[in-house]
């Protein structure tokens, strides 16, 4: 890459560390980035072929996930690096045991980059869905270690579409293949002279697929909610996965008066000071802790609200719920609605999810509702309380969706040089 570009990268480094004096996130990923070498000197055995697979963020790791676990299941001879740049990646999942090391990819430098590759030598490499770090891309390519991208989007006002992006469509010709979601993003790379691309899907419809048959039963949430859906239970459950303080904005007023509805909430991220405050919002009387439950701090007697105050229980505890909203849409950008539709229940979203296909071709399909407003929430919600058909019949296009989408892991699996 060029002199500029890595200057520019080696000037990002030192950003983090400046911010690492004031900011959490940036002191974690400045203290991982210390300690990245020294993982991977004391754990790579010469002895042992490697497969690098690089994830941005929690999201991309969901993505990648389905992958990780067919080639570990298929050729356990085989050892896995997996690498992320974010600490809501890293710190999340850096105890994950389907992969052997678990570090912070080093930041883009030749130096780095060199150092990275001759530690771990990978016989091939797999980034997951962004990410497009000039040196790690061009060193793999010298080195003829195959590289690819797996569920990727392309859009056209991205930098590769640009009279001025040459650089970033340089990238792309490092990959040995590309596997895309949909054949729109074929249409632009083939555009621009990029022709080692395939459609594959998104291996996150394998991934909710895969967690659906596996789920475990939460027994808290089951006595809170009075088992699973069925036309017997007291209450109708609204869920709401993914929730910022926005999202909550939307929803908030209308549980609040429905006393027929009982609600489960799992805020997207929580400390004392926020579940303090959606204890406010939504009643303390009413408003029970999954840790208060587990800790014997607290019973379900009189509780209407229950918060799911920790980490991984989410895509299981869908199935519990006859209608979803899932967050993130009237902010940075929408959750993971696949996790709710492969239970066969409709999703609410907010307006932000143009650069999601599955919310736009879930919701054409009607297993997923666009809202605008609170009060396009409140008027789709009542709807779907009131109308068990609706509810029904929406909750079947939801699932079905799903399960059209399934396959790309094993597309993708097919093609490694394995």
């Amino acid at each position: 890459m060029t002199p500029i570009y890595s200057a520019g990268i080696w000037l990002y480094r030192q950003g983090v560390r400046a911010a690492a004096l004031s900011s959490k996130k940036a002191a974690a990923l400045d203290a991982g980035l210390g300690r990245t070498f020294s993982i991977l000197e004391h754990n790579i055995n010469p002895g042992h072929r490697y497969i690098w697979i690089h994830a941005a963020s929690l999201g991309e790791f969901e993505q990648g996930r389905p992958l990780i676990e067919m080639i570990r299941r298929e050729h356990p001879e085989l050892k896995i690096v997996l690498t992320f740049f974010s600490p809501s990646g890293y710190e999340v999942r850096k105890n994950y045991d389907g992969a052997d090391i678990i570090v912070y990819l080093p930041f883009d430098t030749p130096r780095n980059v060199t150092r990275f590759l001759d530690i771990v030598r990978p016989i091939f490499a797999v980034f997951v869905k962004y990410e497009f770090w000039g040196n790690y891309l061009e060193q793999l390519h010298r080195r003829n270690i195959p590289t690819y991208l797996i569920s990727a989007v392309f859009r056209p006002e991205q930098l590769f579409f640009k009279p001025y992006g040459g650089l970033y469509r340089s990238l792309l010709h490092y990959f040995t293949h590309i596997y895309v979601q949909d054949a729109r993003s074929l249409r632009l790379l083939g555009d621009i002279g990029i022709d080692n691309v395939a459609v594959a899907g998104d291996t996150r419809f394998d991934r909710v697929s895969d967690i659906m048959r596996r789920v475990h039963p939460i027994p808290e949430l089951e006595r809170f909610c009075g088992g699973t859906r069925s036309a017997e239970r007291d209450h109708t459950i609204f869920m709401a996965g993914s929730s910022w303080p926005a999202d909550e904005n939307v929803y908030a007023d209308w549980l609040r008066r429905h006393r027929e509805v009982k609600g489960v909430i799992a805020p997207h991220e929580f400390d004392h000071q926020r579940l303090e405050e959606m204890k406010r919002i939504f009643g303390p009387d009413e408003t029970v802790l999954l840790s208060e439950i587990r800790n014997g701090d607290s019973d379900i007697t009189g509780k209407r609200i229950l918060i799911i105050d920790c980490f991984g229980l989410l895509s299981s505890a869908y199935r519990y719920a006859d209608f979803v909203y899932v967050g993130g849409g009237f902010g940075a950008g929408l959750h993971n609605i696949n996790e709710a539709a492969v239970y066969g229940v409709p999703v609410l979203f907010g307006p932000n999810h143009s650069k999601f296909i599955e919310a736009e071709e879930m919701k054409t399909l009607g297993g997923g509702i666009a809202v605008h407003s609170r009060e396009g929430f409140e008027r789709n919600a009542d709807r779907l309380l009131y109308d068990r058909k609706e509810r029904e019949q929406r909750g079947r296009w939801a699932a079905e969706y799903i399960q059209s989408k399934l396959g790309a892991t094993t597309l993708i699996y097919n093609s490694l040089p394995l």
